[in-house]
């Protein structure tokens, strides 16, 4: 099962991941944040608070991605 290894927050609500399979990239959060909870992400301070947890990437209020969709979407 792969796992998110590391995410940095870039411009442009964007993460720079890596994956547990040695996989690396860009993964875009912008199409999401118009959809529910995933709003409060437009908020940049907010969006810098993310961190790897549960083997994706988790925000204070529990917004989350898991890794096979951030390796799915991966630029």
């Amino acid at each position: 099962m792969v796992k998110v290894i590391s995410a940095e927050p870039i411009e442009n609500h964007r993460l720079r991941i890596q994956l547990s399979n040695g996989k690396k990239g860009v993964f875009d959060v912008s199409p999401y944040l118009d959809k529910g909870v995933f709003q409060e992400l437009k908020e940049p301070q907010y969006f810098r608070s993310v961190k790897v947890a549960y083997g994706g990437v988790m925000w204070p209020h529990e917004q989350d991605f898991s890794a096979e969709t951030i390796e799915y979407e991966l630029q």
